[in-house]
């Protein structure tokens, strides 16, 4: 991890500094004096070198520095919505995953009959839509046609609910259609045909002896669902007007706000790669034959 930190910071760092433009370039030019002053107080006027070793030095120290654009600092910008990104994306994962877990486990037991047909159709059409189309379809549907849910705003559980569901479906039809073909390959062992043959019910040999196998690729999908869901909670953050991260991370894209920016991507490479971790401690929980060295 600490090595991919490293590396994230590099390049992050090269590429940022490398583009065109930058945080105080605008259709009115500054004055010199103020541009001079701006890059002295960010210390954009020392060799990059140094520039890296300082803002890398913050880092380590817990200092993510100031926004060049707002005049705040990142760490209350961290510390005010990264709690209501969390929230946002813990619910999302909830959802993905318990509801597309259930439905692939229900869709291999009955294996070729309708209910696994119409199962994997709805998978199929969650993949391929987007979730900010998924949005568009829940707001008229849940707001305007039947009014059960705010339609944007924080502060409440209801307010909530349809972000996360947005943001979570299509990782409930990846997470459906993995659990079915993992449910698929543990029904077709030995051992469940030994359990069979004990005279154990279906339910038991479903839940005790087969979910255990099948669950290890739904827990390797943990990591790339993470991802995914921080890179896609600022559509949605906008979206549902959220007061996340994300749209903070896209506005510092667009305002060249460059110490927004590389604060955020490290932090969200180290929540990455936290999910990885805690992904490989789950397969030795899942599988006693999985060594931890």
């Amino acid at each position: 991890m600490a090595l991919v930190l490293v590396t994230v910071f590099v390049l992050s760092f090269l590429l940022m500094h490398f583009v065109p433009g930058g945080a105080f370039q605008s259709e009115r030019k500054l004055p010199a004096a103020v541009e001079a002053n701006f890059k002295r107080k960010y210390n954009l006027d020392k060799p990059l070198p140094e520039q890296a070793w300082l803002q890398a030095t913050g880092y380590l120290r817990g200092d993510f520095g100031v926004s060049m654009k707002k005049d705040f600092l990142i760490s209350t910008l961290i510390r005010q919505g990264l709690p209501v990104s969390a929230a946002l994306g813990t619910l999302a994962l909830l959802f993905a995953f318990s509801v597309g877990l259930t439905a692939g486990i229900i869709s291999a037991v009955a294996r070729g009959g309708p209910i696994d047909v119409g199962v994997m159709t709805l998978a199929t059409i969650g993949i391929a839509l987007p979730n900010f189309v998924i949005a568009g379809f829940a707001i008229l549907l849940f707001v305007f046609t039947i009014p059960l849910l705010p339609a944007a705003g924080w502060g409440s559980l209801r307010q909530l609910v349809l972000p996360a569901v947005c943001l979570g479906a299509p990782y409930a039809a990846y997470v459906a259609r993995i659990a079915r073909t993992g449910m698929l390959d543990a029904l077709s062992q030995d051992c469940i045909r030994t359990a069979r043959a004990k005279g154990l019910s279906e339910p038991a040999v479903v839940l005790r002896h087969a979910l255990p196998t099948a669950l290890l690729p739904v827990v390797s999908f943990l990591g790339p669902a993470v991802a995914g869901v921080l890179t896609g909670s600022p559509v949605i953050e906008k979206i549902f007007a959220v007061p996340g991260l994300g749209w903070h991370f896209v506005q510092s894209a667009l305002d060249r706000d460059l110490t927004v920016a590389m604060g955020l991507v490290l932090l969200y490479t180290f929540i990455l790669y936290s999910a990885n971790l805690l992904v490989d401690i789950a397969y030795r929980l899942l599988d006693p034959r999985v060594e931890l060295s």
